[in-house]
């Protein structure tokens, strides 16, 4: 009876996971919908979002405590989405140098015209969830930056953990500058984003790059 019982409650709680995942993919995909179609007019209510998404402030509270947590698992979840994309590029280069040229291309693809937008408003929203995650809103810089050390490493680097932090900020910090400028890196400004990345390598033998 009691295997009976236990088995009973876990394909119980089972669906319960699967119908409460559900609620929480339709309320982050709502509220992206809505922060792209606001842009950086207005921020959406919660109220907006529980609309749009079909669901009640109930749904809502019972998987965020605030609107504030809503955009921090935005983020979270944005920078996910572009780790598996930049990921899934660098694994179609043989070289390690090729691999960081698609690596720094795959992040820069988010000031392209049809992403800018999305990832502009959810950065704006984010303005606002410092008490949620710390003093600054999360980046996914450092998320994107474990996919370097591998091929640093297979260039020579003595430090690929460190170097691919720097390459990764000053990838990001160019980004921002896109996006908020709403312009688009050109061929010629890739590549040269691509040479300081790699002209950040420290070398195995403590030289100057």
């Amino acid at each position: 009876m009691g295997d009976v019982v236990s088995r009973i409650a876990r394909r119980a709680l089972a669906k319960r996971g699967a119908d409460y995942a559900g609620e929480v993919r339709r309320l982050l995909d709502a509220a992206l919908d809505v922060m792209k179609e606001r842009g950086t007019a207005s921020r959406p209510r919660v109220a907006d979002i529980v609309s749009a998404a079909g669901l009640s402030n109930e749904a809502f509270y019972r998987h965020f405590p605030s609107k504030d947590a809503l955009v921090a698992a935005l983020l979270e979840d944005g920078a996910e989405r572009l780790y598996s994309y930049v990921a899934h590029q660098m694994a179609k280069e043989p070289t390690p140098e090729g691999k960081v040229r698609r690596w720094v291309r795959g992040v820069l693809s988010q000031a392209d015209e049809e992403i800018a937008a999305t990832t502009r408003a959810v950065l704006w929203n984010a303005g606002a969830v410092s008490e949620v995650v710390g003093s600054t809103p999360p980046t996914p810089s450092d998320r994107l930056a474990e996919l370097l050390p591998g091929p640093l490493r297979d260039l020579g680097s003595a430090d690929p953990a460190f170097d691919a932090s720097l390459a990764a900020y000053a990838t990001f910090g160019k980004l921002g500058g896109y996006l908020w400028s709403e312009s688009s890196p050109t061929g010629g400004d890739i590549e040269r984003i691509t040479a300081f990345c790699l002209r950040a390598i420290t070398p195995l033998t403590g030289e100057s790059a």
